[in-house]
């Protein structure tokens, strides 16, 4: 078991690069079995999902290596099988995205429901729907999904809510359908993006990404290539918040800010000084932080629900109140009790959240409820008098290759405890 030491009360200097995007590298993954070819990905991050993905990719027959630090290659030529075990299922929520790429690849899949983070209900019922809408034929009894689809067609597909999930899951089954599949109202976020940048790159026809109508032209034969992963705009947010919440300047190569410029905005706001060009991200923040307007979460374009815990970590201590009102998941405060142990003062009603700052915080020993949430704790240590001892820091490994590295970089006091 390991916890994460923080050392708070100094001003950050320094800089640090943005690691490759959790978001965007698991889709890619399972996208990697409709080629049937070896894959190079560059930015690969080193993540546990990351690793559950290869474990993934493993179990049904393909191979996959490290070469240097952020170089994943992947074989999917000797894939075998076409389902995947529940205990691999359950280490993270993403792993439906495997759903739509096997049943394209193979004409059949078994599944168990997938797990993750506890941040209340996230039914994959939209990815099903979707894929019926194809052709699939899915009986989900028991818990396990059994899918078939001898020949999935292309149609247009609507979404009743643009889940990125959906979405992803759809391009995918799209790709190894016949004709043309039209999916409207589809989730417009950066990853969704770069996974048409890797399906192209693979000799598909995709087009209408960062649109909200994806289009895809199915039955081409894909073939392997080498692709490079965008950066991950949370881990970005993250490290804007933390010189948000301990003061200093810092500058965050490959950060691109038109991909979290609701996240800046509110920053700025808060009096932060941002600035940015092709090589990055850098930020400047002098003194306590301002109350800003209310934050409301919403799918992209709109504020992230993943920045949301963070964000409110760097306004602890903002000269008066700010409201936050979570419009994405309804267990994504499960950190205020944890903030709370340092000294913060939130009041949490239903949706809503409400942050009077504080003029000091504490350290205190704390424990991480869920990622985005345990990345917080670490934003808000950073403005703490003493130390803080952050526990359960799985849950951190899951979406960021060594926070405490990256922190030190910045100018921070941060340490991993193995006990």
């Amino acid at each position: 078991m390991s916890q994460l030491i923080i050392r708070g009360g100094s001003r950050l200097e320094g800089e640090t690069e943005i690691q490759g995007a959790k978001n965007s590298v698991l889709p890619i993954l399972a996208a990697t079995l409709l080629t049937a070819g070896q894959v190079e990905l560059r930015g690969c991050p080193r993540l546990r999902d990351v690793d559950a993905s290869v474990r993934i990719l493993e179990g049904l027959g393909c191979t996959a290596r490290w070469e240097g630090p952020d170089t994943l290659t992947v074989d999917t030529r000797s894939l075998e099988g076409c389902a995947v075990s529940e205990a691999l299922m359950r280490e993270m929520r993403s792993s439906a995205i495997f759903l739509g790429a096997i049943l394209a690849r193979c004409g059949q899949a078994e599944l168990s429901y997938p797990g993750g983070c506890e941040l209340g209900p996230r039914p994959i019922d939209l990815h099903l729907s979707g894929l019926r809408d194809l052709g699939a034929e899915i009986d989900d009894a028991g818990g396990v999904l059994h899918c078939k689809a001898l020949r999935l067609r292309g149609r247009e597909v609507v979404l009743s809510f643009p889940s990125v999930g959906a979405t992803e899951n759809l391009m995918l089954a799209a790709c190894g359908a016949s004709g043309v599949t039209t999916i409207a109202n589809a989730a417009r976020e950066p990853e969704i993006v770069d996974l048409q940048g890797f399906l192209t790159a693979c000799g598909a026809r995709v087009s209408g990404a960062g649109t909200s109508t994806v289009s895809v032209e199915g039955g081409r034969t894909l073939h392997g290539c080498t692709y490079t992963v965008m950066p991950d705009r949370i881990a970005a947010a993250t490290y804007l918040c933390a010189a948000a919440s301990a003061g200093g300047e810092i500058f965050l190569r490959r950060a691109r800010e038109e991909h979290l410029s609701t996240v800046t905005a509110v920053l700025r706001e808060a009096g932060c000084a941002i600035r940015s060009d092709e090589e990055g991200v850098a930020c400047a923040c002098r003194g306590r932080p301002a109350a800003v307007r209310p934050v409301r979460t919403a799918p992209y374009p709109g504020f992230p629900t993943d920045a949301q815990a963070i964000l409110m970590a760097a306004l602890l201590r903002c000269r008066g109140a700010a409201v936050f009102e979570e419009n994405m998941f309804e267990n994504r405060y499960r950190h205020v009790d944890e903030l709370a142990r340092m000294g913060a003062n939130i009041r949490v009603s239903g949706r809503a959240a409400v942050v009077t700052g504080v003029e000091r915080l504490h350290g205190a020993p704390v424990r991480c409820t869920d990622l985005r949430g345990g990345a917080a704790l670490c934003v808000a240590a950073l403005a703490a008098e003493g130390e803080t001892e952050v526990s359960e820091t799985g849950h951190i490994d899951r979406g960021y290759e060594d926070i405490a590295r990256d922190l030190r970089a910045l100018g921070a006091e941060a340490r991993r405890l193995e006990r």
